[in-house]
Parts: structure tokens; sequence; C-alpha cells
């Protein structure tokens, strides 16, 4: 920092010296330029005059400089909000790409939950689970810019207070302002939750159902692929290790994903995703995820291994506009070969019998609203009252021979209302109806307390 000083100081020096040889020479006599000055004396002291404002005008510059080099601030450069999803970033998560210099970037964020449950079910029975209040995640991201082309950025999460693990961990080499490529251990770029998880963007104490059970937020896998956008399009496409069939269960796709852990690659996958931002604020898209989940762990009733193909197709769109906020999301996963896995899961001796029944087709989705009730009057406070309703079944369609898994046949109602004295902290509490087809649903009061940096 001392050399920078220097250098700034150098640069006031030069700078005064510039100014002072503007200046005319001193002479004995009147000089041609005093005789033929019409204006004579006051003509001098004017260009004096704006020498002089020149002079402040840099000291003031370099002032503003030294206090930032003292206060250790970093140069940062405009990273605007469709820049930062085009490249599948939450606020907070976008810290290195603010960064104009060579350097660390920390960031991060947390958020604790309360659950209070209903004393009955929706056919009046109890058995109320305990009320639970968990610390969720407390998150770190730690990004390294190398040069105006390489940069490093990653996410360390510790959940429930006592498991740490990493969300995300890649390189990216920033090709154009257009076009970067990426590798390494990288969230997939399906709905609306998965890359944006941050309780200050997603609205609700909880995330949704959806995003939950047919796309597995959070939902990271090795891997690389390229990022573009090209006008109002954009467009992230990776090709990274399958999922994991033996981790199906009736609930959803879920426990199949390998989170980067010495994660099995006999079968690969393709996902990707086009958004195209109709004006700020307003975009909608669509994402697709296809590739084999055997992972040669599945053996047949004929004695053969199945590639366990599974495709999910989601649609999604957001607008954000004059303290409206509507979101909504349609999502489908298919599964190949869901008679030969649900009975080799049978033969597990870990896993419930009712669990192993993995569905052929599993749909969800919901539509959000929400409305921020002081956004017209000019203040950084924001309480924001939202209403959603979703739809998840995991058993849509089932093998032939076995009998669905009717609780995973549910409704979600949802109302509350959320609260950001500014924006990087967030109060949300809320009230969610569960319904389902076996006649088991059992609603919750819920409180979450977020805060992003």
């Amino acid at each position: 920092m001392c050399r920078r000083v220097s250098a700034a100081f150098l640069w006031l020096v030069l700078s005064a010296a510039a100014v002072a040889a503007q200046e005319p020479a001193a002479d004995s006599g009147p000089s041609v330029t005093a005789v033929a000055d019409a204006s004579g004396p006051t003509g001098a002291v004017a260009q004096a005059e704006t020498q002089v404002d020149e002079l402040r005008r840099r000291i003031d510059l370099l002032a503003a400089e030294v206090e930032r080099l003292r206060s250790g601030e970093t140069a940062e450069v405009e990273l605007t909000d469709e820049r930062r999803r085009a490249l599948g970033l939450a606020p907070s998560a976008a810290a290195t790409y603010r960064r104009a210099t060579e350097g660390v970037s920390f960031a991060g964020y947390g958020e604790m939950l309360l659950e209070n449950f209903a004393g009955e079910n929706e056919s009046g029975r109890g058995g109320a689970p305990t009320t639970r209040l968990d610390f969720l995640r407390a998150i770190l991201y730690a990004g390294y810019r190398f040069n105006d082309k390489f940069l490093f950025n990653s996410e360390i999460e510790i959940e429930h207070s006592n498991e740490i693990s990493v969300e995300f961990a890649y390189v990216d080499y920033l090709a154009t302002d257009n076009l970067t490529l990426r590798g390494g251990m990288i969230l997939l770029p399906l709905g609306l939750t998965n890359e944006f998880h941050e309780p200050t963007v997603f609205i609700g104490a909880k995330r949704p159902e959806t995003e939950q059970r047919i796309i597995p937020s959070t939902w990271r896998e090795n891997g690389a692929g390229v990022l573009g956008s090209a006008g109002m399009v954009n467009f992230r496409a990776y090709v990274t290790n399958g999922l994991r069939a033996a981790g199906f269960t009736s609930a959803g796709i879920r426990g199949g994903r390998q989170k980067g852990a010495q994660a099995l690659a006999a079968n690969l996958a393709f996902s990707g995703r086009v958004d195209v931002t109709a004006v700020p604020g307003v975009f909608g898209g669509v994402g697709l995820y296809a590739g084999g989940s055997g992972q040669d762990q599945i053996v047949s009733s004929t004695g053969g291994r199945p590639e366990i193909g599974t495709t999910i197709v989601e649609v999604h769109g957001q607008a954000q506009m004059r303290g409206v906020d509507v979101r909504a999301l349609f999502a489908q996963a298919s599964i190949d070969d869901a008679g030969d896995l649900t009975r080799a899961l049978r033969l597990s001796p870990t896993v419930p019998l009712a669990q192993t029944v993995v569905a052929a087709d599993m749909r969800g989705g919901y539509i959000q609203l929400a409305y921020n009730v002081l956004s017209q009057f000019g203040t950084p406070l924001a309480l924001t009252p939202y209403a959603r309703y979703e739809r998840v079944n995991t058993q849509r369609r089932i093998p032939a021979g076995f009998v669905p898994d009717l609780v995973r046949d549910g409704a979600f109602t949802t109302l509350g209302v959320e609260l950001k004295p500014i924006p990087n902290i967030v109060v949300k509490t809320d009230y969610q109806w569960l319904t389902n087809e076996a006649g088991t649903g059992r609603s919750q009061f819920n409180v979450n307390l977020g805060y992003a940096f």
C-alpha cells in the first residue's frame, strides 16, 4: 500500500508541475500574449482561477484514492443483476466477480428456521413432531481473482451447525464479456432456487417443495461447461457426473445427489438452461437435465445393469416490478427402468418397503405472488406479504405391479410475510397448509431469520 500511496503523491506533484507550467513566464517586458489580450489583467486572473480549480480537483481525487487505500477497500467493477444472473450467481456469491484487481474476496449468508407443527393432521390424528429450531446454514463464500480472465469461486457450508460440506468450487475463464468457461464442482442450472438459494433471494421461510424433491436443491455435481449471452438471451450448459439411482425413493430423486464426494461417473449427464430477459426484472426460460443414474450399481432381474435414464424438464418465470414479485415453475422428472430399479431397491434391508417404489414420472409446480407494500415510499425497509400454491406428486406414474405411496401426492398452500429492515437481513414468517392423498397432511407454522453479506 505504501508504494501505491507514494505513486499517488508523485502523481499529485507532477500534476501541480503541469499546472504551473501552463502559467505565463515572468518577464521584464510585456509579452506578446499580454499585448494581444484585450481583457488585460482580468484575463490573467480568470486563467489563474481556472488552473487553481483544476489543481483542487486533482487534490480531491488524490485524497479519495489515498483514503480508499488506507481503509483497505477494494476497487470494484459494475455487475448488473442481468449479468449476475447470466453467470448463475446470487448477489453475495458474486463478490469475486465485482473485484477489479487481483486478490481474495469473502462473502456469506446464513439462516435459522423455527418449525411448529399442528397438533392434529388433516384426519384429526395427533402425534405431532416436536417443535424444532435449527440453524440451517452458515455459509462462507471465498474467491480469488487471478487476473482479468481467471478467477476461483467457492461456497463452504456448515449445515445444522455440525455438518461441513462444499456447495460449489470452480474456476472460471472469462473468455469474453459474453462467454465464460467453467470447471469444478458446479451448481446445476435448473429452476429458480438451486443457483439462487440465498435466504434474502427466495421468498418463504422454506424453499419450495418442487425445488427440493424434483429439482433437489441445493444440487451440485462435478463437471465443466460453458456460459454465454447474446442480447436478451443467456444460457448455461454443463456435462457432469450423473445421479446415483440407488439413492432414489418414493419421495423423489433427492437422495441420488452425489455432491462431488468420490462421485461415481460410469454414467454422465447433461444439464442446461436458456433464459430470455424481456425487460429488466422480467425473465422466463427452460431447463433440462438428462443422463444415466445406474452407475453400474443396479442389477435387473435378467442380470443386466440398466442405465436408469433420468430426465428432468422444467419451465420457469419471474417478474419483479414496482414492488410486485411473481414467480412460477413447473417441473417433471422421468425415470427409465423404474420397475427394475424398484425391484432392486426392495432387496436392500436398510430402505423401508413403502419408500422403495420409485415412480416412472414425477411432477410438481407452484405459483407465488408477493408485494412490497412499502415499495413506493422511498425507504430501504421492505414489508412483503406473500402467497404460494404448490402441487407435488413424486408417485404420479409407478411401475406395474406396485402400490403408490399416497403420502407423496400433496398440495401446499403458504401464506406469510417477510420483513427486510435492510436488503441484507430478512425475517420471514408463514403458515403452511398441507394435504395429501393419504389424509396425513400436517400443517405448520415457520419463522426464518436470514442474512447475506
